[in-house]
């Protein structure tokens, strides 16, 4: 998907147009977003908004934002056409520039891009699904389109239910189903695409149902230390405890399935979806 954004350089009037334009192409690698197309593709939606930064200089410094060429140029998506706001430009046709694209997009501009703080929405949970994008090449204008290669920094949890037949063979009314001290605060090093968990901010977290097939899914912070969730029933409550941590890996994702009943959760099989590669575990909950 490529996205035009275009930017009159005061600097260089009457130059070619690779001196008077940033353009991007964008793609979203190895894996989909939480929402997807209608065929499941790797692309953005029509409204979509991500936040773009560049700079030059040291490319392993993100520099602060009086010393930055784009400082979160919001850029939206209208059907084919993204707009820029504000344009974005280039500082001269011989520097090296840099660049950092986020999606979701931020109101405010990130001030330090190594500490940017994020907090999960447990209200919107689609809406924490965080993707980042560095191009650290060195692009200069003549270089157009700029390359930005979308990854997830999140991890994603996906639990799917299935049940003994103690319920005459239907399936029972499920009430939640509930991730137990899950981080919702992290820090995130937008340059290096890592997250760093908060250790004392955590809840219990429900997961939303996605389908009438008893899947529960959402996006969680990179973390260590979930080992349990919980399946409401009625009112009992059925626990899955884990033997050491529930892997939440960053651009991860793990599907953990769970046969409930007769007084206790069984850990069956588990399967790795279209994200990167997460973990694969197995054991048994009384």
């Amino acid at each position: 998907m490529a996205l035009s954004l275009g930017s009159c350089d005061k600097a260089n009037e009457g130059d070619d147009s690779s001196s008077k334009y940033i353009s991007v192409s964008t793609e979203i690698t190895n894996m989909t977003r939480v929402s997807t197309n209608a065929n499941g593709g790797q692309s953005f939606e029509d409204g979509d908004k991500i936040s773009v930064y560049a700079w030059t200089g040291d490319k392993d410094t993100a520099p602060v934002a009086a010393n930055r060429i784009v400082d979160n140029s919001i850029n939206t998506l209208n059907g084919s056409t993204w707009s820029a706001s504000p344009q974005m430009l280039w500082k001269d046709t011989q520097t090296d520039h840099y660049f950092i694209g986020i999606y979701p997009s931020s109101a405010t501009s990130i001030a330090d891009l190594s500490k940017g703080q994020y907090t999960f929405d447990v209200n919107d949970q689609e809406a924490s699904d965080l993707l980042v994008a560095v191009n650290a090449q060195g692009i200069k204008s003549s270089g157009n389109p700029v390359p930005l290669t979308f990854k997830h920094v999140m991890a994603k949890l996906v639990v799917n239910l299935s049940f003994r037949n103690q319920w005459g063979g239907q399936n029972p009314i499920v009430t939640k189903v509930t991730v137990n001290g899950a981080a919702t605060q992290a820090t995130v090093n937008y340059l290096t695409q890592t997250v760093t968990a908060s250790t004392t901010d955590k809840k219990d977290i429900d997961l939303p149902k996605i389908n009438k097939e008893q899947q529960y899914t959402s996006i969680l912070i990179p973390q260590s230390g979930v080992n349990r969730i919980d399946v409401a029933i009625g009112s009992t409550n059925y626990s899955y405890f884990h033997q050491g941590d529930i892997p939440l890996g960053s651009g991860k994702y793990t599907t953990v399935s769970l046969i409930v009943g007769r007084d206790r959760i069984t850990l069956g099989e588990i399967s790795i979806s279209d994200w990167e590669k997460g973990e694969t575990f197995s054991g048994e909950a009384q």
